[in-house]
């Protein structure tokens, strides 16, 4: 998998490679319509578990390799790890009372694609993990949300020494009003705070853009922080690229339960967790209402940097763990 290049948008030959890879593992795999690959296992006669993670990476090639005791390559961590974790836990499972339902997305790193076309066109599973790398004796509960805010503002040109605001200085003061519209309290590593990013800034006098990433709580009210944007506006455009809502799902959820009851079998002390990014978790969310958590093995800390690898051991584990709480969800469903 990770010898095949998948930035998002050119997932197609690791999906074609997956879906061979998972008919021959026993699984019953196609392709839909969006490109995601589904593979199912198991009698068919009971409820149906949904283990979804994604094809794609960022699009900054990092060449495969594999050392001692490690591998890397662009998507070992992020998300290339878990979801090899999860179809091979799958595939030792085949008499699993019920269907395993493998997925792998599109576009999760872009615009969560293939997640949309998943809420839109399968009916819900019984249950939901999600694969994200989040070490192998953690449960992550939930993530953050997001909207991604645009602004572009022009002004007539004039010399510089004119009293009325540039198209620069109008881009400046929407930014301030922006993080004023988000609050006094700001943390991007606080789960229960909102933050935002400067991604980007284009311009001069006359023409300016930004590209705003803002990552927001559970509960953010975000149609009144829209109309805050649009009051500081400054005769700029305002554009709510995306809304994701932020997702989080309880200790007592059965997928955690089955999850860390999973980790102790392995051996480890499950570690309950919040993250302060976003997943399919929040895409599929609000369509679907079902138990549900995210899991896989890899340090996330190496998601799209330049040492993205995970230790076999680590893989391995993984595994062992995804497997046990197929085998935790059997009898709790």
């Amino acid at each position: 998998m990770l010898c095949i290049p998948s930035p998002s948008g050119a997932e197609d030959e690791l999906a074609r490679f997956l879906e061979k890879t998972m008919n021959d593992l026993g699984l019953t795999a196609r392709r839909d319509e969006a490109g995601n690959v589904i593979g199912d296992i198991g009698t068919g006669n009971g409820p149906v578990v949904m283990l979804l993670s994604h094809l794609d990476t960022v699009d900054r090639p990092l060449p495969a390799r594999r050392e001692p005791d490690r591998l890397a390559g662009r998507g070992a961590v992020d998300a290339k790890g878990p979801l090899a974790a999860m179809i091979c836990a799958a595939a030792a499972r085949p008499s699993f009372p019920g269907t395993i339902r493998v997925v792998g997305a599109v576009e999760e790193e872009r615009l969560s694609r293939g997640g949309e076309h998943l809420a839109r066109t399968l009916p819900a599973p019984d249950a939901l993990l999600v694969g994200e790398p989040s070490g192998w004796s953690r449960v992550v509960l939930g993530y953050k949300g997001k909207i991604d805010v645009g602004y572009r503002v022009t002004r007539p040109a004039t010399h510089s020494t004119n009293p009325d605001a540039k198209a620069t200085e109008a881009a400046v003061a929407f930014w301030h009003g922006l993080l004023d519209a988000l609050g006094s309290e700001r943390d991007h590593g606080a789960f229960g705070l909102p933050a935002a990013t400067l991604r980007g800034m284009h311009g001069d006098a006359v023409e300016a853009r930004l590209d705003i990433d803002c990552r927001i709580p559970v509960g953010f009210d975000a149609a009144s922080f829209a109309d805050r944007l649009h009051a500081c506006a400054n005769g700029g455009e305002v554009t709510v690229v995306r809304h994701v809502p932020a997702v989080r799902s309880g200790r007592s959820d059965p997928v955690v339960r089955a999850v860390s009851a999973a980790i102790r079998r392995c051996g480890g002390e499950p570690r309950p967790t919040l993250k302060t990014g976003t997943s399919d978790l929040n895409t599929v969310a609000p369509h679907w209402t079902m138990p549900m958590a995210a899991y896989g093995p890899g340090d996330g800390s190496l998601d799209h940097g330049d040492d993205e690898h995970i230790t076999i051991e680590e893989f391995l584990k993984g595994v062992d763990v995804l497997t046990a709480t197929l085998d935790e969800l059997a009898a709790a469903l």
